[in-house]
């Protein structure tokens, strides 16, 4: 989840340029060696986000003499979308091919990917992430990542303001909020014109608020159970909360850009407060001030809160694959501690195994605790915040910053819009 948006015409180049790289489902099997050539595309290993695929891949080689490795990038979101789409329409696909909970989902129930439930690796997932991998109870992807989302806080603001550790609860948040505004010093930044900041917001409130209490909340949404007028009120009501109390401005919040403008201002010194997800990390650590990153204090006074975690790039094997037995050596290597932790390191992510360790980076170590843990909830990307739904959810949470409905009419449309996710 980058929230990169590329241009009408750069994805209609890059779709017509797709026609120059490798048809990787197409063609010989086996080189000139008599090697089996294994084809993988993936949105990271390329581009601005090289996230030691390069590293990983060249060890799966080493360890795999008999495999050739043939590995394409291709840009993320709507570009990947689009072009692998029409290559599992024509069959011309990759072996092995990078995705997301929404697209097991998708391609799973258009019967593209390969029943994985029987690798060895499938019964070390996380629990509570079997679902994003599954579909119809087939495991039919192998998760590479969990990657936090929390708050990003500028400590040496803080200590101006004779603060001395992060928040951990949600009256601490505000008292602090408080001690900045009379510091003179900037408090949370809340940019919000693509309207992922205030979803972020409660969600990560919902991770303490709704999630400790009920960690199949959305399970038992989508099965008609609970509803959102009831689960989701603290959330909103924190949200509310800092506008009331004159901590954010959510008119200039919903003007505000995300990537373009909140982040290079908390980047700038210019908040003490910003949510985003861990893939921030590199580009934030560059000034070099104190920095911690930590679940939204969202519990009441004396509590500690659950992190954020959302079920990042997975990989999963064509269901048409004519070298399948190699798509499976390739997707088992990656599912093994020792050569997926490069790429945890380079996405400062947690391990989606049991048992398996964080990335090195330092600044992840709250996070990890908390999932240690077992304080955490995850994105729910594929039940009700599917896409659609999740567009309708932001435009809605807009018009609640904005002042237009209250809690209770925001909770009603959000649930409408959550409801069509059940179709």
């Amino acid at each position: 989840m980058r929230f990169i948006r590329p241009t009408l015409a750069l994805t209609a180049a890059l779709l017509v340029a797709g026609g120059s790289l490798t048809a990787c489902g197409s063609g010989s099997s086996t080189d000139s060696s008599g090697r089996t050539i294994l084809h993988v595309e993936g949105w990271k290993g390329g581009g601005a986000e090289p996230a030691n695929v390069a590293q990983v891949n060249a060890a799966f080689e080493k360890a795999n003499s008999n495999i050739k490795l043939d590995f394409s990038y291709v840009p993320p979101n709507d570009v990947y979308q689009q072009k692998l789409q029409s290559q599992l329409l024509a069959s011309t696909a990759a072996d092995v091919i990078m995705v997301d909970p929404q697209k097991v989902q998708t391609w799973g129930k258009s019967g593209y990917l390969a029943d994985l439930s029987g690798q060895s690796w499938a019964g070390g997932i996380a629990g509570p992430l079997k679902p994003f991998v599954s579909y119809q109870n087939k495991v039919l992807a192998s998760p590479m990542e969990l990657s936090p989302v929390g708050i990003y806080v500028n400590l040496d603001i803080l200590a101006k303001a004779g603060i001395a550790a992060a928040p951990t609860d949600f009256p601490t948040l505000l008292a602090d909020l408080g001690k900045l505004k009379t510091a003179n010093q900037p408090g949370f930044a809340f940019p919000d014109s693509q309207g992922y900041m205030a979803e972020f917001a409660m969600l990560l409130s919902a991770a303490t608020t709704v999630y400790q209490q009920t960690p199949d909340w959305d399970q038992q949404f989508m099965a008609g159970k609970v509803d959102f007028s009831t689960a989701f009120q603290t959330p909103l009501e924190q949200i509310q909360q800092l506008g009331a109390d004159g901590y954010v401005n959510f008119k200039n919040a919903v003007g505000t850009d995300e990537t373009t403008t909140g982040e290079p201002d908390f980047i700038a010194g210019k908040s003490a407060f910003y949510a985003g997800g861990s893939w921030l990390a590199a580009a934030i650590k560059k000034p070099g001030f104190k920095l911690a990153f930590v679940p939204w204090p969202g519990g009441e006074t004396g509590t500690s809160p659950s992190a954020l975690m959302f079920p990042g790039t997975m990989w999963a094997v064509n269901a048409r694959s004519k070298v399948s037995a190699a798509a499976k050596a390739y997707v088992d290597f990656w599912s093994q501690s020792q050569n997926l932790a490069p790429y945890l390191s380079a996405e400062a992510a947690i391990s989606p195994f049991q048992g398996g360790a964080a990335g090195t980076d330092p600044l992840m170590s709250t996070m990890a605790t908390a999932y240690g843990a077992g304080k955490f909830a995850l994105f729910p990307t594929n039940t009700w915040d599917l896409a659609d739904p999740e567009t309708k959810i932001r435009s809605i949470l807009q018009g609640f910053l904005l002042g237009k409905t209250d809690v209770a009419a925001t909770l009603t449309a959000i649930q409408s819009a959550a409801a069509s996710a059940k179709s």
